[in-house]
């Protein structure tokens, strides 16, 4: 039954269109197949970009590969910010004059870079008017009441449900702490699936091969293909020297902590 409307979007108190999803994750092992369903045929990361300002007060993308260059590191598929940057002080707290001013978003695909997606994945689904979207249960302001509201149980990661149209994808959800980009979305006909975990500054995409050939050419999104097994914690980049350690738990917008030493990749 439905319980809310939100935009575009319906919460609904019956989560069960997710237990597929449920099912075939892995038990939070921090890799691709702990966020998606193990099952795809091709997987892709889209990285969130950085942000430059403009001169005319605009917000410019800066890709990941821009950053790596001029810090004489790699770009590749496992490449994490903290790797190519080199200091853990640039996760948030500072910027690179002339290179980027706002580190990449974490836990939120962009709205620019959701919509492209949102647009790119139309094509490889047959209902792209019937999808489904999850949103971590966590976040101290969601526009609904706590515990009042069937929740799906990913590892670790508890959601609650919305459906409505692909073109919600880029849904900025009300409140200051809510994502700009729901956790998990994926159509009816499940011919692939789109994680962005609150933790990560990647989404990752599993579908068939054309479908992820197709995200992949698509020069609006910094993509790279992936395996399921590929881990997704800051020390998963074996290219570029990564410190040793963050100087502290790093978590922001309310999150919890993650497991000491296993802190997410960023």
């Amino acid at each position: 039954m439905d319980v809310a409307r939100f935009g575009d979007l319906t919460l609904v108190d019956d989560v069960s269109n997710a237990d597929w999803i449920v099912a075939s994750v892995r038990n939070f092992q921090y890799d691709v197949g702990s966020l998606l369903p193990v099952n795809f045929d091709a997987y892709a990361r889209v990285l969130h970009p950085a942000h430059r300002d403009g001169t005319a007060g605009d917000d410019l993308d800066v890709t990941w590969a821009d950053v790596a260059a001029a810090n004489g590191r790699v770009a590749h598929a496992a490449m994490e910010w903290i790797a190519i940057t080199g200091d853990w002080s640039f996760m948030a707290q500072r910027n690179q004059p002339g290179l980027w001013d706002h580190a990449p978003s974490t836990g939120s695909l962009p709205q620019r870079q959701a919509t492209r997606l949102a647009d790119v994945l139309k094509r490889f689904t047959q209902d792209p008017s019937e999808c489904w979207f999850a949103v971590w249960d966590g976040y101290g302001d969601a526009p609904y009441r706590r515990g009042t509201v069937a929740l799906i149980q990913m590892p670790q990661r508890p959601m609650v449900l919305l459906r409505g149209p692909l073109t919600a994808a880029a849904t900025a959800f009300s409140g200051r702490q809510w994502p700009e980009s729901a956790s998990l979305w994926w159509p009816g006909d499940r011919t692939w699936c789109v994680a962005t975990d609150i933790d990560l500054m990647s989404t990752y995409v599993g579908g068939t091969r054309p479908c992820i050939d197709a995200v992949l050419a698509d020069e609006s999104l910094e993509a790279y293909e992936v395996s399921v097994d590929q881990t997704v914690h800051w020390r998963s980049d074996t290219i570029n020297p990564t410190p040793e350690s963050p100087p502290a738990p790093v978590t922001s917008r309310g999150r919890r902590p993650a497991p000491p030493g296993d802190t997410p990749g960023r």
